[in-house]
């Protein structure tokens, strides 16, 4: 008995060791490791938005381009094509996005020009951005999306506003943090738990080109009774995408989770997803960068990973100021276009078709300064406004969405 059992433990660690050399024996592809190309800063605009500046084959001036993970390609805006003569080719093509579908032409097989990297083969559709130009008062002339991003691995530092472009290969990534895996198509899209009434989980597009927190359709509100039970109402509000201006309801949501990492009191956008472009039931509303901003971030299109570390931004207030006001810059000023009903802005007296000529004495007429100054909750602000060639003043207090 005890020979069967010698011979039975020899074949057997005989066969283990065979099949331990037949292993380490086969041919593995060792991939190269990532290697850095460049290094450049970005501008940080209010929302969380990064614009980036690039050229576009030889012509000469520096384009503003919005860094958007939630693109699935790269655009270029229809007044710089015709500004440039650039020859665009017309398509049988649709886009959609957040406010109506549209049929596009192309720019094909051009060069963008990054500080240290140039990049070749990409087909630019065209599309009409005039309306985030007027949001962010500096000219967008395109989106890089999905075309870019899947060529290489992108590393964005919120802390000194820095893009770092590497090569794709083996990546080493910074210590800490924490790795999501989200589910890649053109855009990433990530399942994240989040509560009001109850807790909910549900996919949700990571959207770098979107200046909020978190936005859920309608359809998906709706269906999982999100707002049944808050005790208040949402207010209205306006916002713009791809179809332009837009009525979209303001709240927020208990707690939103991204990997291990808890933000509470989330302000929170609810709109009326006519084209479906969140594709729900599939995905729920998105992700927004006013939080993804919050964490210095690497995406790996190719490893279908993104690798997040929370930065000096991670703990900044949300901003939960209401006024009701939609303003956008408009030939050199700034353009009151939208007053919600029953808002602050309307009870304060303001109309459609004002003009902000100072908000407390300041008369840079910089989107971005009186955005930030319409961010502060119980301040009393003094507008001087111009409506029909006169001067008026009026008194508008923010108030708490909570």
């Amino acid at each position: 008995m005890l020979g069967w059992r010698f011979l039975l433990k020899t074949v057997l660690l005989l066969a283990a060791f065979f099949t331990t050399v037949q292993i380490s024996a086969q041919e593995q592809f060792i991939e190269p490791q990532a290697k850095k190309i460049t290094s450049f800063h970005f501008q940080l605009l209010t929302g969380g938005i990064i614009i980036i500046n690039a050229k576009v084959n030889d012509y000469p001036d520096s384009l503003h381009f919005v860094l958007d993970t939630g693109s699935g390609g790269i655009s270029l805006d229809s007044m710089t094509v015709e500004k440039y003569k650039m020859p665009v080719v017309p398509s049988n093509k649709k886009i959609k996005g957040i406010g109506g579908v549209r049929s596009v032409s192309f720019l094909n097989n051009a060069t963008m020009k990054l500080p240290g990297l140039e990049v070749e083969g990409l087909n630019f559709h065209v599309n009409d951005y005039e309306i985030l130009s007027s949001v962010y008062g500096i000219k967008i002339d395109g989106i890089i999306g999905y075309s870019f991003f899947i060529k290489y691995i992108i590393n964005i530092n919120y802390d000194n506003n820095v893009l770092t472009v590497y090569s794709n290969g083996e990546y080493k990534y910074p210590r800490g943090g924490y790795m999501l895996n989200p589910l890649f198509t053109a855009i990433p899209i990530y399942q994240a738990p989040f509560k009001e009434n109850k807790k909910y989980v549900q996919r949700f597009y990571l959207d770098t080109g979107a200046g909020l927190n978190f936005l859920l359709s309608e359809n998906y509100a709706n269906d999982s009774s999100i707002l049944l039970y808050k005790r208040k109402k949402p207010v209205l509000t306006q916002a713009e995408g791809l179809g332009g201006k837009m009525a979209m309801q303001y709240t927020t949501v208990k707690w939103l989770k991204i990997g291990p990492y808890k933000f509470r009191k989330v302000p929170t956008h609810i709109f009326d997803d006519e084209v479906n472009v969140t594709n729900y039931p599939i995905v729920g509303g998105l992700i927004g960068n006013d939080l993804l901003r919050r964490f210095n971030s690497t995406y790996n299109y190719a490893k279908q990973e993104v690798h997040i570390i929370p930065n000096s931004q991670f703990r900044d207030f949300f901003d939960y100021a209401y006024t009701g006001l939609a303003i956008y810059y408009v030939d050199g000023q700034i353009l009151i276009d939208g007053v919600a009903p029953g808002s602050p802005a309307e009870k304060a007296g303001f109309k459609i078709n004002d003009y902000i000529i100072a908000i407390n004495n300041d008369f840079s007429k910089s989107i971005q300064s009186y955005r930030t100054k319409l961010q502060t909750v119980g301040e009393k602000l003094s507008f001087l406004i111009s409506r029909n060639g006169d001067l008026i003043k009026l008194n508008l207090k923010p108030v708490s969405i909570l």
